[in-house]
């Protein structure tokens, strides 16, 4: 069966884009019309990103468009308002369901699945009626990246084992960018994580 007229939805982090990700984007595109939204963080206006949440949204937009083009949608209504507990406990808070309905609203097509190789998040989102695909965990390891991208910040030395684990326009995009990863290298990580699910600290309760 043709599954031409059902969209893909991804909700990701991409901090980076790994070559993981773009396995599982390309796999997508074969039978669906995807829909990639980043994670974002706004709080007063301003996106608020930490050691583990490091890019920005722009920037992970055109990590994926520097491999797929405009061949994809990458979207930012996957967005958390501070105070992002205010989404907490998943299912019961309205913020949560508000949330579900504002990426909804940027599909087209009728029919759509979800993706995630997580067991966990794949139940969270049957749950929020987002027809998560049944798919095997591919290893995304974008935090093993951060770490191989920050010692190489902090120690200086010209080993970038980093490099081979995103695609090379990725690569490119993160040492145009390289005072991004300069500056979290030196800084501790204001993340916290809530039910499974990281926030910046910044902007949680209020």
């Amino acid at each position: 069966m043709s599954t031409t007229t059902s969209a893909a939805i991804y909700l990701v982090h991409l901090n980076p884009m790994t070559n993981a990700h773009e396995s599982i984007i390309s796999t997508l595109k074969k039978d669906y019309r995807v829909y990639i939204f980043p994670v974002r963080f706004i709080k007063d206006g301003q996106e608020v990103n930490t050691k583990s949440l490091p890019f920005s949204y722009q920037l992970r937009k055109q990590m994926v468009e520097s491999i797929f083009g405009d061949s994809v949608a990458v979207l930012p209504d996957y967005t958390f308002y501070a105070p992002y507990s205010k989404y907490m406990p998943p299912l019961l808070s309205s913020r949560s369901w508000e949330l579900r309905n504002q990426i909804i609203t940027q599909v087209n097509e009728e029919r759509f699945v979800s993706y995630t190789g997580d067991k966990a998040e794949r139940l969270m989102l049957k749950a929020y009626r987002l027809n998560p695909l049944k798919a095997d965990r591919l290893e995304v390891s974008a935090s093993s990246i951060r770490a191989k991208l920050y010692r190489h910040a902090v120690e200086g030395d010209n080993d970038e084992q980093w490099r081979g684990k995103v695609p090379e326009a990725v690569a490119e995009i993160i040492k145009k960018n390289w005072n991004i990863v300069d500056k979290f290298a030196r800084m501790e990580d204001s993340t916290t994580r809530v039910m499974g699910m990281k926030f910046p600290r910044e902007g949680y309760n209020k």
